[in-house]
């Protein structure tokens, strides 16, 4: 068989199987549909407080960054937002990358390299793919299991370690136990990497994150990404640790040297969300109460959903084609939910992911309940 021929049969089989992605253009109003498929989570994409600051860093440093953090990438402004950063979730020290998925890249491949990586099983694929680059010996251990991690790093043979979670999981929204993992780590000599993606404006106290909740922010044993494209609704990512954490990775960091440094309308954008999160302690819990609201729903209606620890809701329905049959539903009632499938999701646990904002209303949850009513009477579950 031919090399692209080989390619059409495997289009064909995923298919077949209900796993084939499509991109879907939308217009600037989501095509008239209530978004509760975007990271959004605090609704400030749109704020014009945010808009009015990347305009302004548009105006002032041009459309792009003109080249890596080394060279010309790095700006004021970056500088100004690692400030802010690090002392909004009291981190020593912060650097901005270009997206959240190659400040995990630069974290978990460049610490973990040639020594152990242990990896909870429903680890995003970034840190899936970090872990992969890093040369290292990886174990992946069940999901939030403290004493499977705890055996891995006791039976090493390596020198160095470190552990990788997600603080609040991206698909199922559950949170990582974080005090067990850092104490885990911390007996057998390793540091804890934890992606703060989807906790990061929503979990804790003016939403710096679960690491700050847990009680642990600043502690230098513990390495935090986050993303600025999700609650702080602009785009990028950052590394929070300590200076030789963060030296390091200015130092030997692949995808922080080679990649061109973050746009200065995005740094922008998310310093005016960092101030906000810093004045309006109100904002995350309202994210997370609505996130509680679409849970009780979806189990209202006899659908299987767990209680949120952030702004995620998933709604597993099991089969692929399940899933997509329900997702197409919500829109004929009025709502873009999140579909997620194999590989993104195990075999078997395929589900919408509904994402919670802080500025849904009331109205808003009545639409949602009727799409809800429709997935739960036609059984799309089966």
């Amino acid at each position: 068989m031919q090399p692209l021929d080989q390619l059409c049969a495997d289009t064909a089989a995923r298919e077949r199987a209900g796993l084939r992605r499509v991109l879907h253009p939308r217009d600037p109003d989501h095509d008239g549909l209530l978004d509760l498929a975007s990271n959004d989570y605090l609704g400030l994409s749109r704020d014009p407080r945010l808009v009015e600051a990347a305009v302004r860093a548009t105006r002032e440093w041009g459309t792009g960054s003109t080249g890596s953090r080394l060279v010309t990438g790095t700006t004021l402004l970056h500088a100004e937002l690692e400030e802010r950063l690090a002392a909004f979730t009291l981190a020593p020290r912060a650097l901005v990358f270009s997206s959240g998925y190659l400040a995990n890249l630069a974290a978990v491949a460049t610490l973990g390299r040639g020594g152990l990586v242990v990896s909870d099983a429903g680890n995003h694929a970034s840190l899936v793919d970090a872990c992969r680059l890093a040369r290292a010996r990886v174990v992946v251990t069940p999901h939030g299991d403290v004493a499977a991690v705890e055996r891995s790093l006791r039976e090493r043979s390596e020198e160095r370690a470190i552990v990788v979670t997600d603080s609040v999981f991206s698909v199922d929204g559950d949170l990582a136990p974080l005090p067990g993992l850092h104490a885990a780590a911390v007996r057998h000599g390793a540091l804890l990497v934890v992606d703060e993606a989807h906790a990061l404006g929503v979990v804790g106290e003016h939403g710096r994150g679960a690491v700050h909740e847990a009680g642990l922010a600043g502690n230098p044993t513990i390495v935090r990404t986050v993303t600025l494209s999700k609650s702080l609704g602009a785009q990028g990512g950052a590394v929070l640790g300590g200076p030789d954490v963060i030296d390091t990775l200015i130092d030997t960091g692949r995808s922080f040297i080679f990649d061109t440094g973050l746009a200065p309308a995005c740094a922008g954008a998310a310093l005016a969300a960092v101030e906000i999160l810093e004045q309006d302690a109100d904002l995350p819990e309202q994210a997370r109460a609505r996130a509680r609201e679409l849970a009780a729903l979806a189990r209202e209606l006899g659908l299987e959903s767990a209680d949120p620890a952030a702004a995620v809701v998933p709604v597993v329905l099991g089969a692929p084609q399940a899933a997509l049959a329900a997702a197409a539903l919500c829109a004929e009632h009025g709502v873009r939910v999140g579909c997620f499938r194999p590989p993104s999701v195990p075999q078997g646990r395929s589900c919408l992911r509904l994402t919670a904002r802080a500025n849904l209303g009331c109205d808003d949850l009545a639409v949602i309940g009727r799409a809800l009513a429709a997935v739960a009477g036609t059984k799309v579950t089966a």
